[in-house]
């Protein structure tokens, strides 16, 4: 009930317009200050708009802090129904869960940025709902930017209406004897009425604003949190393991190295083919030319001997780039090595991070106790 103590405000708004009527002797048709009444009247009349616009962002406010509750029930009974399995919310079904839009707006944002974190393996880290859904978001559609200071307004409301009488009763004060100042005291008594009147409503309306205020907004903070709480456990995945991505590097690097072996031995047998081939093919001609045409064609064997000779040290360079990439697979597996080191390295850091989880777990519940301590003598000092 506490988001609906707002209603609060127009059932004691309607008593004080009563009781200021009652007062200046409208229902008994006695008004023995018309302008008394009407500056009453004035004053009540800003107050009540003040209260209207507060209602409308309470009412909005409302509607915000239900469907986060209405929100973080469905999932709970969803996890349950999926055998306590998380529903991961994302581009594809983000629209059934709000249907404010105030709500869905940064819940599509949110799933937008977990796109652009998806992986292979899954999602990476640095995207969290409370980015998106947070205490910000409630204060703007709270309008805490307004209603943090309809408190003071009131107040100042009162004090006005304070200054105000007090003029207006000493505007109508004239006087020079005992006789003509006690002609007078009538009119200065009606302007000190106002005076009272304004400052009892204005500071009475000021406490009780601020109450209802403080209370709605602490009970939409406690919704929001129990959202967040229910949304990461049901609903946010969980960010994919660091060692998933470096072991699907390794499973790269090992594939990558099968590959340059495959070239490089395709690359070996490539060139001693082709370098016996063109022998065969040199010698042959050489023979037949020499049978054909005689020594003229001499010179053009010792040419084709020199392009043998060429390609015998293509070949020699082949055998060069086969050591080079005899040397990066070295380097490569080097590297493997210095990777399964440092997953070694990662396996002891998580599981220091686990003691230190473990600590941090034990001294959030000593303080849990401590603030629970803390609450129950509060409580007891109040009553």
């Amino acid at each position: 009930m506490k988001n609906k103590l707002y209603y609060l405000l127009f059932v004691f708004y309607a008593l004080v317009i009563l009781l200021i009527l009652a007062i200046n002797g409208v229902f008994t048709g006695e008004v023995v200050s018309p302008s008394n009444l009407i500056i009453n009247l004035i004053f009540l009349v800003a107050i009540g708009v003040l209260f209207a616009v507060s209602a409308g962002s309470f009412g909005r406010l409302n509607r915000c802090t239900s469907e986060l509750n209405n929100a973080r029930l469905a999932m709970g009974n969803k996890y349950k129904e999926n055998g306590n399995r998380p529903t991961v919310i994302d581009g594809s079904n983000y629209g059934e869960l709000f249907s404010d839009t105030e709500l869905r707006r940064p819940l599509y944002r949110y799933c937008v940025q977990l796109e652009k974190h998806r992986t292979r393996s899954g999602y990476g880290q640095g995207t969290d709902i409370e980015d998106f859904i947070n205490e910000d978001l409630i204060d703007r559609i709270g309008m805490s930017y307004f209603n943090s200071g309809i408190s003071g307004a009131l107040t100042g409301l009162g004090i006005l209406g304070t200054f105000l009488g007090l003029a207006i009763g000493l505007g109508s004060f004239q006087g020079e004897d005992i006789f003509t100042i006690s002609d007078n005291v009538g009119p200065l008594l009606s302007g000190m009425k106002v005076a009272f009147h304004t400052s009892v409503y204005g500071i009475f309306f000021s406490l009780l604003f601020n109450l209802c205020y403080r209370s709605i907004m602490a009970d939409a903070y406690e919704k929001l949190s129990n959202f967040l709480d229910a949304f990461r456990q049901y609903a946010q995945p969980a960010a994919s393991d660091a060692n998933a991505d470096t072991a699907a590097m390794l499973v790269y690097q090992a594939n990558m190295a099968n590959a340059l072996k495959e070239m490089l031995q395709l690359q070996r047998g490539a060139s001693a083919d082709q370098t016996k081939a063109l022998e065969e093919i040199v010698n042959r001609f050489v023979e037949q030319m020499t049978v054909a045409c005689g020594a003229e064609f001499n010179a053009l064997g010792h040419n084709l001997q020199n392009v043998t000779e060429a390609q015998k040290s293509v070949a020699e360079n082949n055998r060069t780039l086969a050591a080079a990439i005899n040397e990066l697979l070295a380097a490569n597996q080097r590297l493997q090595e210095t990777v399964n080191m440092s997953l070694e390295n990662q396996k002891i850091f998580a599981q220091e991070l686990d003691a230190q989880k473990a600590q941090l777990e034990k001294a959030c519940e000593d303080i849990g106790n401590q603030l629970y301590t803390f609450q129950q003598m509060r409580r007891v000092y109040e009553n």
